[in-house]
């Protein structure tokens, strides 16, 4: 595995910003030639890519930052183990919407970040190799981002999501009954017949937002979504419950890719 971490002049945002790229690289099995189940046949070792990766851009909660998946979870081993690249950017607390102080940041996360880590890396930009997902406030963010370009994305992930943005709504347009409002956009966008993509919606049922999520999940089912509910017993607004979600979202999610047929590799 191969972590970058990218401090990065932002021409959205006019400030510099941090985000980190996990990109799979060889690993120690396959550096020595060892053979067994699950491990590539290397002719020799190289870091030569055949093929642009699949990614997932994976948003974080409020209160954390680009460094908070791969420092609370085994994140870094499940993106080698599957060979997927994973792009976290620090947030700010903002919901990965456009704010009152004139941020631009869903332009930002929809266009200025896909395309730094397109052109600079080796992953893919093509729809059906692309995913979004993430945790609490991260969950909105990817239900947003999912749900208002849907055919940029192969499937969206939303672990504890808070299905509503924060934010004052006298103040602020769209936070209810419009574009920011999470249960206003997945109706009309169902409604309107737009093809959107499979949602995987998973929450602890200790967890103060699972009632919300179990709503939002419903609304989803009766509009005709193509969504999984996974709900977890034991588990409330937690990093353990992260750990074990972000592994299971990365075992299911649709996968087109070339690095798809080689399965779980060996670290």
């Amino acid at each position: 595995m191969a972590k970058f971490e990218c401090n990065v002049i932002s021409y959205t945002l006019k400030r510099t910003v941090d985000i980190t790229v996990i990109i799979p690289s060889v690993t120690i099995p396959e550096a020595m030639q060892i053979e067994m189940p699950g491990v590539r046949k290397l002719e020799k070792p190289t870091h030569q890519i055949q093929e642009k990766y699949p990614v997932l851009y994976l948003l974080h909660g409020y209160g954390n930052n680009h460094a908070q998946w791969s420092g609370y979870t085994s994140l870094e081993l499940f993106a080698e183990e599957r060979n997927i690249a994973v792009v976290m950017i620090s947030g700010e607390n903002k919901f990965y919407h456009d704010t009152l102080d004139g941020d631009a940041f869903f332009d930002f996360v929809a266009k200025e970040v896909p395309e730094f880590v397109t052109n600079y890396f080796p992953v893919s930009a093509e729809p059906e190799h692309s995913y979004i997902a993430g945790l609490s406030m991260g969950g909105y963010g990817a239900l947003l981002h999912g749900l208002s370009n849907p055919e940029r994305f192969a499937a969206i992930g939303s672990f504890s999501g808070a299905v509503m943005s924060g934010g004052d709504p006298e103040k602020m347009e769209g936070l209810v009954d419009g574009p920011l409002d999470m249960k206003w956009l997945a109706k009309k966008k169902l409604k309107n017949g737009e093809k959107v993509p499979p949602l995987y919606i998973t929450c602890g049922e200790e967890d103060f937002l699972y009632q919300t999520n179990v709503e939002f999940k419903e609304l989803l089912q009766e509009n005709g979504a193509d969504v999984t509910w996974v709900s977890v017993p034991g588990y409330t607004h937690e990093w353990r419950f992260w750990n074990l979600a972000v592994e299971e979202f990365l075992k299911w999610i649709p996968r087109t890719d070339g690095y798809a047929k080689l399965g779980t590799r060996k670290i």
